[in-house]
């Protein structure tokens, strides 16, 4: 059986595309797919309320923030963001601590002026000390990205803002732990990494920042346009909600978001504890205190790694069944991704592949 450790599209709950699978040719007693189905018929409008209430029950929502399902993936939202906020000041701070961040302050770029608010990093190990952080108090929002998958870096608390919206990409940790939704002005995630199928983003956005949209931004970016419409505006992608909704579902009924949490704890140590424990042979570059529960990053042989040693880490792995572990082209090794639907079983076999490993290829 194959054990799928990749960083997006990433691994689902087995259970729910045995689920998906029984109802794939006729949802219900509708007599059609949800593939099918109008997007503004009752039966589709039902279940993609429902998938909306399920995000409003399990984080949480405040009644004064609007849920919205949008399309463009987590690259869409970098532009999003700034033409529903920037037009406030024409400014906006960014918290840069790896490659999406850097990314999405790129793209914010060609709608208002980017402040750094962070020191420049030759290579993204950790996050600079807030008292380094040169934020702008005239700044529209303060954006930054909870767990960047690249470099395996999340944080460990909630930015201050001094009050101004604080914005923040929640794509790979999304619904993995409790969050204090009051706290942000913004929240989205695209929904490959840790909650569905790629093809929509979930987006929280705080009512008084809807309807501030920039003259140029396109319809489907508008938060305002897509809030009063329900988030169906548009043909939305159908199935892929629907699927989304059979997750958020799946969370509800094994424990909710707390116990998610409680089990990426347990995954991500497994994993960690045999870096710390290998001597060097297995080596981390981030910074303990803000290692990432969902992506976790090593080389083999050394902190420089041995390609060698690496491709026949890799190779063992596939024969094994665990697949998707090759680390992200830009900064090579491996990664291990353990979204909610890597079962704790599944991650005991990674660890347990690494001590043989290990006791294999360890030097004398």
């Amino acid at each position: 059986m194959v054990i799928n450790f990749g960083a997006g599209p990433a691994k689902l709950p087995r259970e729910v595309l045995c689920e998906v699978q029984q109802e794939l040719v006729e949802h219900g007693t509708s007599g059609m797919s949800v593939m099918e189905m109008s997007h503004r018929g009752n039966a589709y409008v039902a279940l993609h309320n429902d998938t909306l209430a399920l995000v409003k029950e399990l984080l949480d929502v405040p009644d004064n923030y609007k849920i919205l399902f949008m399309q463009g993936g987590g690259t869409g939202l970098f532009a999003a963001v700034a033409m529903n906020l920037i037009g406030k000041t024409g400014k906006a701070d960014y918290i840069v601590t790896g490659s999406w961040s850097s990314m999405a302050a790129k793209e914010a770029a060609r709608y208002g002026k980017i402040n750094y608010a962070t020191p420049k990093q030759d290579k993204y190990a950790g996050i600079p000390d807030p008292k380094q952080w040169n934020l702008d108090p005239e700044a529209s929002y303060v954006y930054y990205c909870d767990n960047e998958t690249i470099g395996g870096i999340e944080f460990d608390s909630v930015p201050e803002t001094n009050g101004v919206p604080l914005v923040v990409d929640m794509s790979s940790n999304m619904l993995s732990r409790r969050v204090d939704v009051q706290k942000f002005g913004v929240i989205f995630a695209c929904a490959q990494k840790n909650i569905g199928p790629s093809g929509i983003t979930l987006v929280i956005v705080r009512e008084d920042l809807i309807g501030h949209a920039m003259p140029i931004t396109p319809t489907i970016f508008d938060f305002g346009v897509i809030s009063k419409a329900n988030s169906i505006s548009n043909t939305p992608p159908t199935f892929i909600i629907y699927v989304m909704g059979r997750v958020f579902a799946w969370i509800k009924r094994n424990g909710g978001v707390d116990e998610m949490y409680r089990q990426s704890m347990i995954k991500s140590e497994l994993i960690y504890d045999v870096i710390a424990k290998s001597n060097g042979f297995y080596y981390c570059p981030v910074d303990r205190k803000v290692r990432s529960r969902m992506n976790v990053p090593f080389r083999v042989g050394g902190a420089n790694g041995d390609e060698e040693l690496e491709k026949q880490f890799l190779k063992g792995a596939e024969a094994l069944g665990m697949q998707q572990l090759k680390g992200h082209r830009s900064v090579g090794g491996i990664r291990a991704s353990l979204y909610n639907a890597v079962t704790v079983v599944e991650a005991t076999s990674l660890q347990q592949y690494m001590l043989e490993f290990l006791k294999n290829h360890q030097k004398s």
